[in-house]
This record gives structure tokens, sequence and C-alpha cells, in this order.
């Protein structure tokens, strides 16, 4: 999300323009380990693509990252070029992308408003909710109710999530879907975890250092664990537990029924913002460090460690043996799952962000333009944009104007929705005749340039 950026350059506090999250700086430099896939690499484990279905599905993008392992890896086959359909201005910024479910979008709005549109039309489903609360994290969606997280409130001049308040609160607020009626509210301190929901359990963190498991059906703590530090991302699970890490740069494996710590892993030299993934028995997380860690979801050993540029903030997706991640420094990078080799690797127009999403073979990265723009360390400058490029070989095949701070693009059964800085497009594949039905690289769709 675009918080304030902390730097530890003795005890002077920065504010970052434009991206938002704190930028430590460390004097220590990050490890640097090559892997195996003789040692915790679990073919079977793979992230499973399911098989496109004509049945229609109820919730066809249900929360941040497609599925609780967050693996970015949707299961349609949609590829450019596309037709735009409609577009919204959701007038500031959408620092998570949203949701699908029900035929219907549903929108967290950085300064607290929440948006349900048709997805055929752009039109409310329900009046505009106002939380006056900001949000950093994506609607999670089943069985007719959203769980929406929330941070503290907008401050008087502007300024959404007033870091210096001395008490900060937030809350995780369970709607209807349908007419977007409150059920519940869990009240804490700040949460900027997207909600992973796992048989009738809510996993989020807090500002204040813990990880809970709430009732979904009441909103009622289960358990909680105390990390010591705030814990800004999201949960990802695999195999009976939740992988989630804090700002200490600790990495958490917590059994998910019971709330015991299996292990811990504290190789970061700063802070993880970006979400874990699960996949192939093994963590994946990038750190604000400029590494991407590797550990065993088993054991918590660290299998690899590579260091890739100055910060990552954008969770990776993994799809393929490949695991994909930009930087702030300009560069997006496509690494070898068991090895972290690079496979491939391309120069992007500014520092990337938002998360990747795979989607048709295509893997999505955005860029921002503004994001870091106060950082201790090299961060591109350019422009915003999102560009899609073949997964397997890193060839460029399409490009739009739009992109910023969230994972670039979700999609339905029948349409993808690109993110902007503060615009919301709906897109229709649609087949080009010139080039029989073949995606090519492609211009911004018509209309498609966010709004400044």
């Amino acid at each position: 999300m675009r918080r304030t950026l902390l730097i530890l350059v003795g005890l002077v506090v920065l504010l970052v323009a434009g991206a938002g999250a704190y930028l430590y700086l460390s004097d220590e430099d990050p490890p640097e380990k090559r892997g195996s896939a003789k040692v915790e690499f679990d073919e079977g484990a793979a992230p499973k693509q399911p098989k496109p279905t004509k049945k229609r599905i109820a919730e066809p993008w249900p929360t941040f990252g497609y599925d609780i392992q967050r693996t970015k890896v949707g299961p349609y086959k949609h590829r450019p070029p596309y037709r735009t359909l409609w577009r919204i201005d959701a007038r500031d910024s959408l620092e998570y992308p949203p949701s699908a479910a029900y035929g219907n979008v549903y929108i967290a709005q950085q300064k607290g408003l929440f948006f349900a549109l048709k997805g055929k039309t752009g039109k409310p489903v329900f009046k505009t909710k106002n939380f006056k609360r900001c949000a950093a994290s994506s609607p999670t969606i089943a069985n007719g109710t959203i769980y929406q997280s929330y941070m503290d409130w907008v401050g008087d001049l502007g300024n959404p999530c007033p870091q210096g308040a001395s008490n900060p609160t937030g809350f995780l607020v369970a709607m209807n879907a349908r007419t977007g009626r409150q059920k519940w509210r869990f009240k804490t301190q700040p949460i900027e975890s997207t909600p992973l929901l796992r048989n009738g359990k809510l996993y989020v963190g807090s500002w204040d250092g813990n990880v809970y498991a709430i009732n979904a059906k009441t909103g009622r703590k289960i358990w909680a664990v105390q990390t010591g530090d705030r814990v800004n991302n999201s949960a990802a699970y695999f195999k009976g537990r939740i992988f989630i890490a804090n700002d200490s740069g600790t990495v958490y494996a917590i059994n998910a029924g019971s709330g015991r710590v299996a292990w811990t892993a504290s190789e970061a030299t700063e802070f993880f913002y970006a979400a874990p993934v699960a996949a192939y028995g093994r963590i994946y997380i990038g750190s604000t460090d400029g590494t991407m860690y590797v550990y065993g979801a088993k054991t918590g050993n660290l299998l690899w460690a590579k260091p890739l540029g100055t910060y990552i903030y954008g969770s990776a997706a993994v799809f393929d043996r490949k695991v994909y991640v930009g930087t702030y420094d300009g560069k997006f990078y496509a690494l070898d799952a068991a090895t972290g080799d690079v496979k491939w690797q391309r120069d992007m127009p500014s520092g990337v962000h938002a998360p990747p999403t795979i989607l048709g073979g295509l893997v999505y990265a955005a860029t921002c333009s503004s994001c870091g723009s106060a950082a201790a360390r090299y961060v591109k400058m350019g422009v915003d944009s999102t560009t899609a490029f073949n997964a397997r070989t890193g060839k460029k095949v399409w490009s739009n104007a739009a992109g910023k701070y969230a994972a670039p693009i979700i999609a339905d059964q029948d349409r993808v929705y690109l993110v902007g800085r503060s615009m919301l497009y709906a897109l229709k594949p649609v087949k080009d005749k010139r080039h029989g039905g073949k995606a090519q690289e492609r211009t911004p769709p018509r209309g498609a340039k966010n709004k400044r």
C-alpha cells in the first residue's frame, strides 16, 4: 500500500510520497544461497491451475492472489487483445486489487470507500460504503459474505492512515455480499492483511503484532499469536499451517487449528511487506532488503536466497517451476523455483511495487511511476504501466498505460479487470482475425489511460 516509508538513517523518518510502506536501511548484507531440487522440493505440491469450465463459478476470484496459497495463478484462458467494456474512477488509490464473485467486482478504495459493481456493466450492486478508514488489502469473499480489513482513520488533511497516532485502531468487517449490510466487526489495531479463509476461520495480522484466527461466522477471536512487531502482510496456507511475516524480518509457520508456532526464520536484514507464497512444499517471500527468500514449509530451513535489487515490495507469483517477482530498481525476474537461478529478466519502465498475475500463459507485471521517491537506495522512476510477458520465454506480448500499486489484473470467466492508480477497467478478450486469433502486442485500449 501507499504508506510512509521508514528509513533508518540515524533517527530520521522520511515521508515517502508514493509507494507506501516503510523502507528500512540496513548496514547488513542480505545472504545469498543457491537452492537444489533435491532438498525439500515437492513436485506434487506444484500450484494447481483448475481447468476452465463452462459451469458458472460462484467466486471466480475470491481473494488476493486468487487462492489461499497466494500463487496469483488464475485458471482462465483470457489473452489479449482486449476491448474496454467499462471503467470507473474510484476517486483515490487502489492499493490492492479487487475480488470477483456472484457476477460482481468488489473494490476497497484506499481512503475508505467500498464499491460493489456488476461485472458486466460496472453499475452499482449496492450503495457505496464509506468506512472513513484506510484500506490496504483485498476483499475475501465466500458463502455470500465479504470480509474486508481496515486501518486507522483517514486524517483531517487527507493523509490516510496517520502513522503517528498514539493508539491507532482498525477492524475486520463482514458484510452481506448482496446488500452490503454489516454482519460483525472484529476490532483491534490497524489490519493490512487480506483475510485468509480456511475451514470457517479467518487469519489476519495486525499492527499490534498479533496474528489472529477469527470465527468467520461470528467474528469472535479463536486464538492469537504475538510476533513482537507489526504484521503487515497476508498469510498463505499449506498443509495445516499458515505462513506470515512481520516487520522484524521474521517468518512464522503457525498451526492453523491450534495457533502453535511450528517454526520461525529470521535471515532477512529488513522487513517483509510482501505476502508469502506456498508452492512445491516451500515458502517464497521477498524482503525490502531486495532479496527473495525460500524456506522449507515443513522445516523452516533456508533453501535459497537470491538478492535481486534495491527493494522487493510485491508478493511473488509461482507457476511452472518459476517464481516471478519485481524490484524497485525496475527489474522483473523469472527465477527457477528449485534453485533461484535467473531463467529470464526484463527491464521495466519504472519500479515494480505490485505483485504479478499469471493468466492464460502470460505473466502481467505493473510498474509505479512514483513509488519510493524518497527512498535511501536507488529506485527507478518512470511511468505507470502494465506489461504482459510470455511466462515461459519472457517475450513481451501486450502493454497498457494503466498500473501503479495493485496487482495489475484479476479475472472471472468472462472478463479481465485491469487496475490503475484509481481506475478500474473491465476488458473483454477479442480475437484478432488479422493474426488468426493469436494475441499480439497492443497499445493501450481506447480510453484506458489513467486520469491524472
